[in-house]
């Protein structure tokens, strides 16, 4: 049975748009010129390899995906069209199974060269994210659509429910419901239009680098900026793309100033050589902690100790429980920094549920952090050891505990394996490693114990709690549950909003109640713009948007 779900369309968002542009409180910002810094030069500007908050921010200025986010005067956020002028969505279940068909029409609307964005240029840039030789770490944002473990298997990308129906029609066929896929998908970096002709153009004269890097001057772009200079290592500056559809009001120029700490940002903007910067130091977090009005921004983003599920030591869920029951969460948080806090679930705050709240806020902490009731914790902890058959944690043998080396890292570590020493005699030693090397343990199984950040690739409960089925290539613990695996399932298909987030909810407490990892903490950040500017805003996710800044008149 198919049936016609609905219909959004530029025009009927045209009230959502009005109220969403600035207007009265401040004036145009047409020849204005910004200076930002958001950290150090971006490692990649390639949408599938951008991981970092610079390369991403940098990315959302100089592509436009099909729908963009914007804000208001207040702060709030809303999704509208941005290279799709509509979409249509229709739905079909067959034999049990639920389809959600997706179908853009898009704007008539051109890259920097001149030449139409069409629906071509979203077919090439999603089957080359989803390509498993690419090794996208952003790929999995891709596996809600149908076709997409096939495609991978088969390794050919036709199999993806991706398809140009003409020029200026896409049509994207998922494998269920999924609420965030307009909001998170149709609006991420990493699944921005590409020319495949500029690719293969820019590849062939880049030599040994990658396409993007021999002169970013020569990148095709869709979105309101285009790169106007490159001084390697120290800024980029974007000036206005005079192509772009839209009439902007924020500054004709953009220029991104490189920083290789916190503290050489905010030296930047002290100077005044920038008027916004992210991130902050550790001693202007710590100013501003001390302001009880004062609330970190949340990172989409729970550091979590890691146990290798697959492993003969820690098959045990009752080892595994003791080894969480250990862990002093408020210790580790302080040792984390001024806007770090105790985990309370595996969803970080700052994800939402509903228009009421988000997803942690509506949920009771499903991990005890309360510091009256450690010392039973310890003792509940010292018991499950004995069941599992250990007179003490020494019978475990030398463990080593892998994580990515920083300074911050290597503190919570030393903590982490001091008080799993002290509570239950665990040998556990820290081994800091490079990205690479974390990886590359943790997706062979080469590991016992490892701390982790766990992240989603959109901003939704479900994108971090998918990753642990049987089947998901990012289930990096090896957790098995048929149980976890239905509600997992239950909830792609689930048509009642309220239904669903009750199946999320329960999914994460039995995740935690099996053990499969440790939450440790949550980190909250911040940044600043200067008072004389308005219109900026930072995406939950991470980047940022400067091109609706205006100076500020009141």
């Amino acid at each position: 049975m198919k049936q016609f779900v609905k219909r959004l369309t530029a025009l009927v968002l045209s009230g959502l748009l009005c109220t969403a542009l600035l207007s009265g409180c401040a004036k145009d910002g047409e020849g204005m010129a910004l200076a930002v810094c958001v950290g150090s030069a971006p490692e990649s500007l390639d949408p599938i390899y951008a991981e970092d908050t610079e390369g991403q921010t940098v990315l959302a200025h100089l592509y436009e995906n099909l729908m963009r986010v914007t804000v208001d005067s207040t702060g709030k956020t809303s999704v509208l069209p941005g290279m799709a002028k509509s979409v249509d969505q229709e739905e079909e279940t067959k034999e049990g199974a639920i389809t959600v068909t997706y179908t853009f029409r898009l704007r008539s609307a051109r890259w920097s060269d001149g030449q139409p964005v069409t629906a071509g240029d979203f077919v090439y840039a999603w089957q080359r994210l989803a390509n498993p030789a690419t090794g996208s770490r952003y790929a999995d944002l891709l596996s809600v659509v149908k076709g997409y473990q096939e495609a991978r298997a088969a390794k050919d990308m036709s199999l993806l429910q991706v398809t140009a129906k003409n020029d200026s029609t896409l049509v994207v066929t998922l494998n269920g419901r999924y609420d965030w896929f307009l909001k998170e998908v149709c609006t991420s970096p990493a699944a921005m239009p590409l020319r495949q002709d500029v690719v293969q153009k820019l590849k062939a004269a880049s030599g040994d680098k990658s396409w993007w890097e021999g002169d970013p001057t020569q990148l095709v772009t869709n979105g309101p900026y285009t790169v106007a200079s490159l001084e390697e290592g120290r800024l980029l500056q974007l000036t206005a793309n005079d192509r772009y559809y839209a009439a902007q009001p924020g500054p004709q120029s953009v220029t991104f100033h490189f920083a290789g700490s916190p503290e050489e940002a905010w030296s930047l903007y002290e100077s005044k050589t920038v008027d916004a910067v992210w991130p902050l130091p550790d001693a202007r977090l710590t100013e501003l902690a001390a302001d009880p009005e004062w609330s970190p921004l949340p990172e989409l983003a729970t550091y979590a100790a890691l146990f290798n599920c697959a492993s003969e030591t820690f098959g045990d869920p009752a080892l595994r429980e003791a080894m969480t029951l250990a862990i002093d969460r408020n210790a580790l948080a302080q040792a984390a920094g001024a806007a770090a806090l105790p985990a309370e679930g595996v969803v970080p705050p700052g994800v939402p549920e509903n228009e009421e709240g988000d997803f942690r806020a509506l949920s009771a902490p499903l991990l005890d952090n309360g510091p009256e009731g450690y010392e039973a914790r310890c003792q509940q902890a010292r018991d499950l050891l004995a069941e599992a058959g250990y007179n003490s944690g020494a019978d475990l043998g030398e463990l080593e505990f892998l994580y990515l080396k920083n300074d911050v890292n290597d503190a919570v570590a030393q903590l982490l394996c001091q008080q799993w020493l002290e509570v239950l005699g665990v040998q556990a030693v820290p081994k800091g490693l490079t990205e690479r090397g974390l990886m590359s343990a943790l997706r062979n199984g080469e590991y016992d114990l490892a701390g982790r950040t766990l992240t989603a690739s959109a901003n939704d409960a479900e994108c971090f709690l998918m990753s642990w089925t049987t089947e998901s290539r990012e289930n990096l613990v090896r957790y098995e549950s048929s149980a976890y695996d239905t509600l997992m399932k239950i909830v792609a298909g689930a048509a009642d909003g309220t239904a669903r987030m009750g199946c999320l909810h329960d999914a994460e407490a039995l995740l935690l109640m099996n053990s499969a990892f440790a939450p440790l903490y949550t980190k909250g950040t911040d940044w600043e713009l200067r008072e004389t500017f308005t219109g900026a805003f930072r995406d939950p996710r991470g980047w940022f948007s400067f091109a609706n800044v205006v100076a500020r008149t009141a």
